[in-house]
């Protein structure tokens, strides 16, 4: 495929895979996702796109996925503040999958959602079970405090390995 900066794409894929790993880490140590990644994060996607000359998403999906990945989020944030009474989600993960939609286009963020929250899940029971053998205690999984980024960010590097590695490489 005929792009207009291949290594400017290059750069901006490993960029990209810098910037999530300090998100993963930031969050697992402080249960924050700092806007300035998440800014860098949303501007390494559309310099990619805009390198790559729109081939694998147009402005209009772009901007579609970034509104299902925040909206949906920000929905859930506040159903889930409002019924709890307390924050649940913080708005980090809610900007982190608007980014992601800049990245991944309308479709592959909805894929990114649900293997993000699959793999929150998955973290989510593992801690607990880690708390269980550590304590002998059963935990209250409705107490469980645990970061919801990490768990987004597998499902944005997954989308992603799906949506831009060619299959023939592997062929």
């Amino acid at each position: 495929m005929l792009y207009l900066f291949p290594y400017f794409n290059f750069a901006c894929i490993c960029l990209t895979l810098y910037v999530l790993y300090q998100l993963w880490v930031i969050d697992m140590r402080y249960r924050l996702l700092p806007n300035v990644y998440v800014l860098a994060f949303a501007n390494l996607g559309l310099l990619f796109h805009i390198f790559s000359l729109f081939i694998y998403d147009d402005m209009l999906s772009l901007a579609i996925g970034a509104c299902i990945g925040g909206g949906t989020l920000y929905v859930i944030r506040f159903v889930a503040n409002w019924h709890y009474g307390r924050d649940t989600l913080g708005l980090g993960d809610v900007k982190l999958m608007a980014a992601a939609g800049l990245w991944l286009g309308q479709d592959f963020t909805s894929i990114a959602l649900v293997i993000g929250a699959l793999a929150g899940i998955l973290h989510g029971l593992i801690e607990a079970w880690l708390h269980q053998k550590k304590t002998g205690k059963a935990l209250n999984l409705a107490a469980l405090e645990i970061p919801a980024g990490p768990g987004f960010i597998i499902g944005i590097v997954i989308s992603a390995l799906i949506k831009f590695v060619d299959p023939l490489i592997f062929a």
